[in-house]
């Protein structure tokens, strides 16, 4: 699918949009509904591709799941009542449901073959299989990659210093440990987003966590109990119309309901630190979740340095950064992002290769980027390419609001693994021509 972008909006971007429920929270609170015993109910999910593949690969545990509109209803009968799949399981693009999945399996009495599409079956999975082996799991890879076989056994304990930032990693380990014969400890570098320990501890498990959030100490679980989940709006979706608003002269939005997790909210700290207008009201808590309203003018922005210890809490943003960086009066450097070239593409490659084609000053590094916000943007090449990846994909929309010469994305349609709505939104908030494609 090639799509015709929309270029220049004369008066920016306005109104009020609730962006979709939280990739990761819905990917997470499927899962662990699945894993209880009663109903869990989960509203405003999210119907993604992504999520979807998540949803389907447990009915095919046998786990009774309903849907109605943006709600999620799962007829939990614990873990014990799951069984072998009939076929391998295909994980699609989804490095979520794959890694998540294969923690939990790791202690099922059964065998499961875990398969993807191209990009995820080029993505690293020794850094799950290499942990949960010491558990005593026994995994197979191919070349390091998907296919991947996992045959439960029985679990013991793990204490386990994690090598990376990562919190599939995390969540892996931590489903496995539910089922281990001991208490496990998990030490992280950095601390990564932590929905899974919090949806967790709704359900009835008993997790600790240090108060620097560095060491997570989880108890075999007793039975989970099933719970009503109410998803709030993604941040990583939201941040794509904040960046909008902010490069965008005359805009001004307000976006509502969004997850202000504090260990998601690194891009809306970098955003502010970069001179964007941003006002956060109407904050509350549900589900152990905060949220709020987030009002986004558009501000004549600053460059900004970011190093590795940032990266964890904007890890799905950067692409975006680099955006904002190429607007901003000065020059950007962005370092330690290494994680980026393991993602549905090499990110930091991709964001360099399609940014160049509007002229942007960006120079690739071996972890991260230099962006130069002061050079003149002047279009090279009018054909876009998302790689088939949703995120570079949307940013690409929103870096062509900037533009006046006509720009075309090629595999758009791959926004639909995380945002299935992003054109339309997009189209809403403009007061100009529908996209057309």
């Amino acid at each position: 699918m090639i799509m015709q972008l929309i270029l220049k909006p004369q008066q920016g971007l306005h109104g009020t949009i609730q962006v979709p429920g939280d990739k990761s929270i819905s990917h997470r609170a499927l899962i662990i509904g699945a894993m209880g015993l009663g109903t869990t109910t989960i509203h405003n999910f999210l119907f993604s591709q992504d999520c979807l593949t998540t949803l389907q690969a447990l009915k095919n545990f046998g786990v009774d799941i309903s849907q109605n509109n943006e709600t999620v209803i799962i007829h939990g009968q614990g873990l014990q009542s799951w069984h072998a799949p009939a076929h391998a399981l295909d994980m699609g693009n989804s490095g979520t449901t794959t890694r998540l999945l294969a923690g939990l399996l790791a202690g099922r009495p059964f065998t499961t073959t875990l398969i993807g599409d191209q990009s995820l079956s080029q993505r690293p999975m020794q850094r799950i299989q290499q942990p949960l082996q010491q558990m005593g799991a026994v995994i197979h890879l191919t070349h390091g990659h998907l296919p991947m076989t996992i045959s439960g056994q029985p679990l013991h304990s793990l204490c386990y210093q994690m090598p990376l930032a990562s919190a599939q990693v995390k969540s892996a380990l931590i489903l496995a440990a539910l089922q281990a014969s001991d208490t496990s400890t998990i030490m992280e570098k950095l601390p990564t987003r932590d929905h899974t320990e919090r949806l967790l501890r709704q359900f009835g498990a008993h997790l600790t966590t240090s108060d620097d959030h560095y060491k997570i100490n989880i108890q075999p679980a007793h039975q989970l109990q099933g719970q009503t989940i109410q998803i709030p709006a993604d941040l990583s979706s939201a941040a794509f119309f904040l960046t909008a608003a902010s490069i965008i002269t005359h805009s001004q939005l307000q976006l509502t309901n969004v997850g202000l997790n504090p260990t998601r909210t690194g891009f809306l700290k970098v955003l502010q630190r970069m001179g964007g207008q941003i006002k956060i009201t109407a904050q509350s808590q549900e589900n152990g979740e905060p949220r709020g309203n987030l009002e986004i003018s558009a501000a004549k922005l600053h460059p900004i340095t970011i190093t590795a210890t940032e990266i964890p809490n904007i890890i799905d943003e950067i692409p975006l950064i680099a955006l904002l960086a190429a607007t901003a009066d000065g020059r950007s450097k962005i370092t330690g992002a290494g994680e980026l070239r393991v993602k549905e593409t090499d990110r930091i490659h991709t964001t360099v290769e399609e940014l160049s084609k509007l002229g942007i000053a960006i120079t690739e590094l071996a972890d991260g980027f230099i962006i130069d916000g002061r050079q003149p943007w002047s279009v090279i090449n009018p054909h876009l390419d998302s790689h088939g990846d949703h995120r570079i994909g949307m940013m690409l929309a929103i870096a062509a609001l900037k533009c006046s010469a006509p720009l075309h994305l090629k595999n758009a349609a791959v926004v639909n693994i995380s945002y299935p709505n992003f054109f339309q939104d997009l189209n809403n908030l403009l007061s100009q021509e529908e996209i057309s494609s």
